[in-house]
């Protein structure tokens, strides 16, 4: 019996017996997700699982909607002063925790201290821009954030701020403000709450009858993520009739396969995610910015988007998408090999072997596909190809570090906030430097000089010309290879409605905006 058949069977017993646990539930939703929970904390949330299942727990004071537009949630209102540097947010009367205790403005100050005491996950959202202390409740509804300076996009990070429960948090504080408690435990007030995680193999959250915001006719009352990148164990779950919604990361021909089935249509939308190979700039031969170079030229963008992976062409680091800030002048990578072979003979290493190692997400079909292909073309100039596929947790643990940062990842970003700041500050800025989403080390004062200017001023035209410029710098010095812009895709079961890619991470799996169409 082969490693790979145990693991399905492992997984397929998982599923049934989670069928089993539901069997009450009236509207059950089962996707499958290519990676583990890292954390269901709010203050240390940052990938795309991490804000799914966040996203479900916990309420924020406004979200998201599909065209990037902020709406109420737990506040009501919200009021911008003159010069952009205070805002007060009206807490609506009846928001309430899952336990039916009041939300307070009390409940917002303290979720803000605690994520600038942790320091992890959104906190860097605001570091320099909103001090400690400067969050305080006016009155019960009633909480106002005062800026240390103009902060444009300062709106737009206000969905990453979760609220937790203050006295149930303060109650489980321990000695790390909670983190060990709130590592399995919520202290939400989300429309879903916790049933059951497994952080290997499954999480599932149940609906929360009396959940404040209310729900669609016809609502998910439970949702169960099967952790799976096996693309045999996804076609075998919705043969099985398990699988409702695939994860966006399987191979076409697992799409195609479920598609065939009868039961799934397909969901594509285009999406402002973009993939890339990040390279290291601070790690030989990487280093070498004719090395960095090469490596994009050696890039086969074509095959990578047409054939293994859907997705729109990109020609900046930043995504179209975000179509007013996005620098129309910089010149598109090209897959061209004989340039490749001119920039490698102008980089300090020429003329000798170059040992490099590309890296992927272990057991992830499609990202082996484009490492493979990049080996064959980069052992045709002459590198010496080490491949380093890694699970994502791993992943996380080797970005931490320059000396263990792999020479070329590849790497999916979406916004965390629908502002270009996002992309850039998060991936680029040197303060963002030593997480999966800056293996690149950038490093370079003058693009943190950009990415400075424009979050401080209020003028969209100023903040476009700033971010072209960087877009521009960043093409120059080949630290990162902007292979395509996701075009998100879900096999879905045709009863399921509700999905709009949403330009915030995952904040298009927040299940209250789904329901269910058939009897």
């Amino acid at each position: 019996m082969t490693r790979r058949f145990l693991a399905t069977t492992a997984t397929l017993a998982l599923a049934t017996a989670l069928v089993a646990g539901a069997a009450g539930a009236q509207n059950v939703v089962t996707m499958n997700t290519v990676q583990i929970f890292g954390t269901i904390d709010p203050a240390k949330i940052s990938d795309y699982t991490d804000y799914m299942a966040a996203v479900n727990l916990y309420d924020s004071l406004v979200t998201v909607d599909s065209s990037g537009n902020l709406i109420p949630q737990i506040a009501e209102s919200w009021v911008v002063s003159p010069d952009a540097t205070e805002v007060t947010f009206k807490l609506r009367a009846d928001a309430t925790f899952t336990d039916g205790t009041p939300i307070l403005a009390s409940d917002v100050v303290y979720s803000f201290e605690r994520l600038l005491r942790i320091n992890q996950g959104p906190a860097n959202l605001y570091a320099g821009v909103v001090a400690s202390g400067a969050v305080t409740a006016v009155d019960d509804t009633t909480v106002s954030f005062k800026l240390s300076k103009t902060f444009a996009p300062f709106m737009a990070t206000v969905p990453a701020l979760m609220i937790v429960n203050a006295d149930t948090v303060e109650a489980n504080k321990g000695a790390d403000d909670g983190q060990t408690w709130l590592a399995d435990n919520v202290a939400g007030s989300g429309a879903y709450v916790l049933d059951s995680w497994d952080r290997g193999s499954q999480m599932v959250i149940k609906r929360h009858a009396d959940y404040y915001g209310g729900f669609l006719d016809n609502p998910i009352d439970e949702v169960r993520w099967i952790i799976t990148n096996d693309e045999a164990t996804v076609k075998a779950l919705a043969a099985s009739g398990e699988l409702t919604m695939s994860s966006q990361f399987q191979s076409p021909d697992t799409y195609k396969a479920l598609v065939d089935m009868g039961r799934f249509r397909m969901e594509s939308q285009p999406t402002t995610t973009a993939f890339y190979l990040k390279l290291n700039s601070k790690a030989a031969p990487t280093d070498d910015v004719h090395i960095r170079r090469a490596i994009a030229y050696a890039t086969d963008y074509a095959t990578i988007r047409e054939v293994i992976f859907p997705g729109e062409p990109m020609t900046t680091v930043l995504p179209a998408g975000f179509a007013d800030f996005w620098n129309a002048d910089v010149t598109a990578p090209t897959y061209d090999m004989a340039k490749a072979a001119e920039e490698l003979a102008l980089s300090a290493y020429a003329g000798q072997e170059i040992p490099i190692t590309l890296s992927y997400v272990a057991g992830t079909l499609f990202e082996e596909e484009i490492s493979l292909l990049m080996q064959s073309n980069l052992e045709t100039l002459g590198f010496k190809v080490t491949q380093q596929p890694e699970p994502w947790n791993r992943v996380t643990e080797i970005a931490a570090d320059v000396a263990t940062t792999p020479n070329v990842n590849q790497i999916f970003f979406g916004p965390t906030y629908p502002s270009p700041d996002s992309m850039f500050f998060t991936q680029f800025h040197s303060a963002a430097a030593g997480t999966w989403a800056s293996m690149e080390w950038v490093q370079d004062p003058a693009i943190d000089a950009l990415i400075d200017q424009a979050r401080a001023t209020g003028d969209v035209a100023e903040q476009a010309r700033l971010y072209k410029e960087v877009q521009a710098l960043m093409a120059e010095n080949a630290v990162a290879v902007p292979l395509l812009a996701q075009t998100v895709q879900h096999a879905m079961d045709k009863c399921l409605q509700g999905f709009k890619a949403v330009p915030m991470q995952s904040f298009d799996y927040d299940m209250v905006r789904y329901s269910w169409s058939c009897p």
